[in-house]
């Protein structure tokens, strides 16, 4: 089955033949223009699905013609073409809705890895298009606010793009679910989903998870292992707390990125793999970057595509629906009779500042769903620290603020250390690295006791 004809726009006569013979020994038909104007003449005659174009031509700005090929066919999938010293231009590009972007010198094999990627997510999205909602909740989302249906908008948007997507947000706002949302509506749902807490896995071991390793590179490494960059092959690549990463593996996360080539802790020689990669912080990341603790070029390759995650706070009533739908799975989990919230319980989640987003609504529900009996949650379901009674200027004391013991009476050793850790992570905003420093203990260690917790609480 002969396939469409691709439209390559260069300028430079040489680069122009060298790329042309490339794809067309790969089985592709190429047309090719040599300036801005003369590419657009051509995108109007043969209609292309897939345009490689050089974003510097001597007649017009390539940001310029690109935006008129996809106001003419948004369907369009461009591979834009820049110098080494012009990644701001390509992501400024891709922003603008370009599929993917090469940087020169770029290799044969990364020519037509690019042009192949196009090409399948061109017959993809043929084959499922369907009209949709642009602003309708995606995935395991809940909620319709506006702040929200600008997320959903903004991941439909990327979704069919190869662009790296940057998600930020506070603890608990769903950043792991915008990553899942991404993966399921683009062209890569059928391919694995592979999520790295980059935070919660010692320094000495996240090469090893990210990039593989033989048997016997190690000590300890007593067979072959597949990293998470090759387990993701075909899919996508979820890197979650990447400023917590080990400068050292950011370099070769940049080379990675640059090459789409990984080379696993032990081995000869590097192979290639077809993954897109999302990533996500609870922190800002320029600041990472000031303090010399994130790459400044690796933020700039990472940082393509920025989708903000809005605090619950921020999102109206989502709250109630949100709480509405963990009641209705709980009481069904744990077999209690609750239906509803009661209008006092609406009003308290609509003033609550909810520092730990829908991770701490989420807990709330579960809480008051193994602890009460009744059909509506009333305010005395609720825990202490929620209640009105507390007040809204007497925010939940740390074990280690104003009085150390307060609350403590009573309690064993095993709940005093639960409340020590949650209120250390509380209050470094939900980053459990940060709070591990602060307790001078691993990350992993906190991760692992909040896991136990969790399935403690399931049980």
């Amino acid at each position: 089955m002969s396939r469409p004809p691709l439209l390559l726009i260069e300028d430079t006569p040489s680069l122009q033949m060298v790329y042309q013979a490339t794809l067309r020994g790969a089985g592709h038909e190429v047309v090719t223009a040599g300036t801005g104007e003369a590419g657009l003449a051509a995108f109007g005659q043969i209609k292309p699905g897939v345009v490689l174009l050089d974003l510097m031509l001597p007649d017009r700005d390539g940001l310029d013609v690109m935006r008129h090929i996809l106001t003419t066919d948004p369907a369009a999938h461009v591979i834009v073409i820049t110098a080494n010293g012009s990644i701001k231009k390509a992501v400024e590009a891709m922003r603008a809705g370009a599929h993917d972007f090469l940087v020169k010198p770029f290799d044969n094999q990364r020519l037509l890895h690019a042009v192949e990627n196009a090409s399948h997510a061109l017959q993809v999205q043929s084959a499922t298009a369907e009209p949709s909602r642009t602003d309708a909740p995606l995935g395991d989302f809940i909620g319709s606010s506006p702040a929200m249906q600008d997320v959903y908008t903004r991941i439909r948007s990327v979704a069919r793009s190869m662009a790296t997507v940057f998600i930020t947000g506070e603890s608990g706002t769903g950043k792991e679910l915008c990553a899942q949302a991404i993966h399921s509506t683009s062209n890569r749902a059928g391919g694995p989903f592979i999520a790295l807490n980059c935070g919660a896995i010692p320094a000495d071991l996240l090469e090893s998870e990210v990039f593989g390793h033989l048997r016997g590179a190690f000590t300890g490494a007593i067979a072959d292992k597949i990293g998470a960059a090759a387990a993701a092959d075909g899919g996508t690549l979820f890197l979650d707390e990447i400023c917590e990463m080990d400068l050292n593996l950011q370099t070769k996360l940049l080379r990675f990125l640059q090459t789409s080539t990984i080379q696993p802790v032990g081995a000869s020689r590097p192979r290639k793999v077809n993954v897109r990669i999302l990533c996500a912080t609870n922190r800002d990341p320029m600041e990472s970057v000031r303090r010399g603790q994130f790459r400044e070029d690796l933020y700039y390759r990472l940082h393509v595509v920025p989708i903000h995650m809005p605090p619950l706070r921020d999102r109206g009533d989502d709250v109630i629906e949100i709480a509405e739908a963990l009641l209705t799975k709980f009481a069904r989990e744990e077999r209690r009779s609750f239906t509803g919230l009661s209008a006092e319980v609406k009003e308290i989640f609509r003033r609550l500042p909810w520092p730990g987003n829908v991770r701490q609504l989420n807990n709330v529900l579960w809480n008051v769903v193994v602890l009460n009996e009744g059909q509506n949650v009333t305010p005395a379901m609720l825990p202490l620290d929620l209640r009105p009674s507390a007040g809204p200027a007497d925010p939940p004391p740390g074990p280690g603020m104003a009085h150390p013991l307060r609350g403590l009476a009573g309690k064993t050793l095993a709940e005093i250390e639960r409340l020590v850790i949650e209120d250390a992570i509380r209050r470094h905003n939900g980053s459990v690295p940060r709070a591990a420093r602060e307790l001078d203990v691993s990350a992993s260690t906190l991760y692992r006791k909040r896991e136990g917790w969790m399935r403690t609480t399931s049980a």
